[in-house]
C-alpha cells in the first residue's frame, strides 16, 4: 500500500494556509517539524499518517536526547497536535494520538534587551554611515531605516522586511502593520523613525530611476530573493557587522533583541502593558507578561520615591 504521508502533510499546509491564514514563516516551520517527525517513524518503519501516542511520545523523547530545548520540543508537538487534528476531521484517522501527549515543561527565560545608551549608540552610528555619500550609500540609508522602524514600532523582523512600498506614500505618524494570522494592527512612528524612511525612500527613487532596467518592486525593502524582499537572514546579518563597528558585542544583539528592547523600554518609562501588548501584536497578555520583571522593578521605584514611609526611611539612613 502506497504512503501517502507526504501529500497528507501538503493538504494540511495549504488548509492552514488558505483557512487559517498561517503565515509563510509559520508554513514552513511545520514542514520541517513534520518532515523531522517523519523520518524519525521512517526509522522504526511506522507511517506518518498512522502514528500511534507511543510512536510519537519517543519521537519527544528523542528531542531531548538530541538537545533540542523544551521550546523546541513544545513547538514541535504544536506542529503534530495541528496535523493529527487535521487528519481526524478530515476523516483519514479515527482518533488523535497527540490527545494523551504532555508538553515538555519549559522555565519562562527572560528576553535578552537592549539598554537605550546601546541602542543609541547602534542608530548614532547608522546615520552615520548612511550620510556617507560613498558607494553604497543605498544599503547604509536602508538599514537606517530599518533600525528606527524596528525600534520606533517594536514589530517583528518578518513584517519589516516585507512592509510594501506603499508606504512610502503615506503622510502621518501611524503605520499599518499586517501581523500574524493577516491582523492589522496600527503603531505610531517616532520623528526619527519617519525622516529616515523618507530619507531611504528618496534615494530608491534616485536609483531606481537611473538602473538600465528598472524593477517596479511593490516591496519598501526589494532585493533578490525568491520573496523578492530582504531576506530577514540577511538584516540579521547586516546588524551584527554594524553592531561590531558600533563597538557593540555583536552575540547580544538582533532584530528580535532591538523587539525586546523597545517593549522593555516603554515598559520602563511609564507605558500600560495592554497598549504594549497591542503594539507588539500579541493575541495573548501571557506572551507580554514576560516583561513584568520591568514593571516590577519600576514599581519598586516608585515605592522608593514617592511613598511618604519610604521618604522617612531615607532620611533616618
Amino acid at each position: 500500500m502506497r504512503d501517502l504521508s507526504r501529500a497528507h502533510v501538503e493538504a494540511f499546509l495549504e488548509m492552514m494556509s488558505a483557512e487559517r491564514g498561517a503565515a509563510v514563516n509559520t508554513l514552513q516551520s511545520y514542514e520541517r517539524d513534520l518532515d523531522d517527525l517523519h523520518a524519525f517513524l521512517n526509522g522504526k518503519s511506522v507511517r506518518l499518517t498512522e502514528a500511534a501516542s507511543g510512536d510519537l511520545a519517543a519521537y519527544l523523547s528523542s528531542l531531548s536526547k538530541r538537545g533540542f530545548k523544551s521550546s523546541s520540543q513544545a513547538r514541535r508537538l504544536a506542529a503534530m497536535r495541528q496535523f493529527y487534528k487535521f487528519l481526524y476531521a478530515e476523516g483519514l484517522r479515527v482518533d488523535d494520538p497527540t490527545g494523551v501527549l504532555d508538553a515538555p515543561k519549559k522555565g519562562r527565560a527572560l528576553p535578552k534587551t537592549m539598554g537605550v545608551d546601546e541602542v543609541t549608540q547602534l542608530l548614532t552610528r547608522a546615520e552615520t554611515e548612511a550620510d556617507d555619500p560613498a558607494d553604497g550609500q543605498l544599503q547604509r540609508r536602508r538599514m537606517l531605516a530599518l533600525l528606527e522602524l524596528l525600534y520606533a514600532t517594536g514589530m517583528r523582523v518578518s513584517e519589516l522586511v516585507s512592509l510594501p512600498a506603499r508606504v512610502l506614500d503615506q503622510e502621518g505618524r501611524f503605520l499599518i502593520i499586517r501581523g500574524k494570522g493577516n491582523k492589522e494592527r496600527l503603531v505610531p512612528l517616532s520623528q526619527s523613525a519617519i525622516a529616515a524612511l523618507k530619507a531611504y525612500g528618496r534615494l530608491l527613487a534616485e536609483v531606481t530611476a537611473k538602473a538600465k532596467d528598472p524593477v517596479d518592486s511593490p516591496w519598501l525593502f526589494p532585493a533578490a530573493s525568491k520573496e523578492g524582499y530582504l531576506p530577514r537572514q540577511v538584516f540579521a546579518r547586516d546588524l551584527k557587522n554594524l553592531a561590531i563597528r558600533a563597538g557593540l558585542t555583536p552575540s547580544l544583539i538582533s532584530p528580535h533583541v532591538m523587539r525586546h528592547a523597545f517593549a522593555s523600554h516603554l515598559l520602563a518609562n511609564g507605558a500600560d502593558l495592554r497598549v504594549v501588548q497591542e503594539l507588539l501584536g500579541h493575541s495573548d497578555i501571557s506572551t507580554t507578561q514576560i516583561y513584568t520583571h520591568v514593571l516590577e522593578e519600576r514599581l519598586q521605584q516608585l515605592v522608593q520615591t514617592h511613598h511618604p514611609l519610604a521618604k522617612q526611611a531615607k532620611k533616618h539612613e
